[in-house]
């Protein structure tokens, strides 16, 4: 969640920030409530301090055997009044905490406003493949090579799910085993966390409870709150693993990666441009995630977004960087750029990582905090998450790109020691 000083201090700051993402909040009713908490915890303050100097006059004039009835009568005023401004402070608060659920972050000053309209191109990598020959798109070129099976998928799972089989089930390990080996070389703890979350988790990461319909949930508890749901990416896993946590200053950064798959209510349409694997209800994906202090946080954002790149540049594809405009980020992210693979039979890009800076919010949410060395201070940490890589697009994006005129499919070098081989051919009978 957003700091609620900010509101108090700047509320027109606030409110022109939150218009980039087209949310026209009136905070009027946020300061009201905030106000009326403050007054009344000063009076609250105020009659504790009373009860607190009587109790005292109470036990001196008992032992000067002295009446304290007067005094009796008013504590007992005085106690009945602290009852209701104590429930009423735990109204307000909760209140408070319902409205600043549902706030956005604030997106940093270079996000440009609206939508994907205003999406900035940041820069391309290497060239789009030239292809003087008829291509295939990404559903049939699979079939023929015996990769995916997309008829069977729909046959376990239903609508929406596929399978990856004998050399199309290579390439997605090998995936997995190159995106694992290269964050192990650049120092990442591996974390293989549970697929099985509290709701808590997917408050702190900020997906709920606006979007708590986006997930499955499994229990079957009358209140949703306590129930349990399937994650729906890693990213909320691995940001409350220092839930409630205050961690030292000389622990950061922690670096982070896991590997799960990803469990998503969303429906893919039927569309040329969602069918395969583009959008499905689960899929595999390695994310990265670190925890910085405030100062060191742009720079653990440039790094994962390199770290990402090169990620791409190894498996030899063409993709651009975009600079997300605010209505296009996650609520809970203050700046977003996307790493974006070329699909020829589209003729567009599509993300295969999403690289995030959080700043403090979803820390507040999740009270993850960090001790400064020097003073002692504590003070919440920033959180930043990285697809390293998703690779249900990544497929579409590889064997489309890499296919050749005779149909065959040339591997990535990075990839040929867990295929086991530099090219596949179709299938005569697949």
């Amino acid at each position: 969640m957003i700091d609620l000083r900010l509101v108090r201090e700047d509320p027109e700051k606030v409110r022109a920030a939150l218009l980039k993402r087209g949310a026209d909040i009136d905070l009027n009713m946020l300061l009201h409530l905030d106000q009326q908490r403050r007054e009344t915890l000063t009076e609250v303050e105020g009659m504790k301090a009373r009860r607190n100097q009587v109790s005292a006059q109470i036990s001196g004039l008992r032992a000067e055997n002295r009446s304290t009835d007067t005094l009796i009568e008013e504590m007992k005023e005085v106690s009945s009044r602290i009852k209701t401004l104590d429930s009423l402070v735990v109204d307000i608060e909760t209140q408070i905490a319902a409205f600043m659920d549902e706030l956005p972050n604030i997106p940093d000053e270079d996000v440009p406003p609206g939508g994907k309209e205003n999406n900035e191109i940041i820069r391309t990598w290497w060239h789009k493949p030239d292809f003087n020959y008829q291509i295939l798109e990404h559903v049939e070129l699979a079939e023929k090579l015996g990769l995916i099976d997309y008829e069977r998928g729909v046959k376990l799972g239903g609508a929406n799910f596929w399978l990856y089989k004998g050399e199309g089930a290579l390439i997605e390990w090998g995936l997995l085993n190159y995106f694992i080996d290269s964050h192990l070389q650049d120092g990442y703890e591996f974390i293989l966390p549970p697929h099985i979350l509290r709701y808590a988790c997917g408050y702190a990461a900020g997906q709920f409870p606006k979007f708590a319909d986006d997930v499955f949930h499994i229990s079957q508890k009358d209140s949703r709150q306590e129930g349990q749901f399937l994650l729906p990416t890693a990213e909320t896993a691995l940001i409350n693993l220092h839930q409630d946590e205050i961690l030292e200053e000389s622990e950061l950064p922690k670096k982070y990666f896991a590997f799960t798959p990803c469990y998503r209510k969303e429906v893919g349409s039927y569309r040329a441009t969602e069918r395969g694997t583009m959008r499905g209800h689960q899929f595999n994906k390695v994310e990265m995630f670190q925890f910085t202090t405030p100062e060191n946080s742009d720079g653990a954002h440039l790094e994962l977004l390199e770290k990402a790149e090169k990620l791409v540049q190894g498996l030899g594809l063409h993709y651009q960087v975009t600079k997300l405009a605010a209505q296009d980020m996650s609520g809970a992210m203050a700046k977003t750029y996307d790493v974006e693979i070329w699909i020829p039979s589209l003729g567009r890009y599509t993300e295969v990582s999403s690289v995030s800076n959080a700043r403090d919010y979803q820390a507040r949410r999740g009270k993850i905090r960090f001790r400064r060395s020097e003073n002692r201070k504590i003070e919440f940490v920033h959180t930043l998450n990285a697809s390293g890589l998703a690779t249900s697009r990544l497929i579409v994006g590889l064997i489309e790109q890499n296919q050749q005129s005779d149909g065959s499919l040339v591997i990535p070098e990075v990839l040929r020691r867990w295929v086991g081989k530099d090219r596949i051919y179709p299938k005569t009978n697949t």
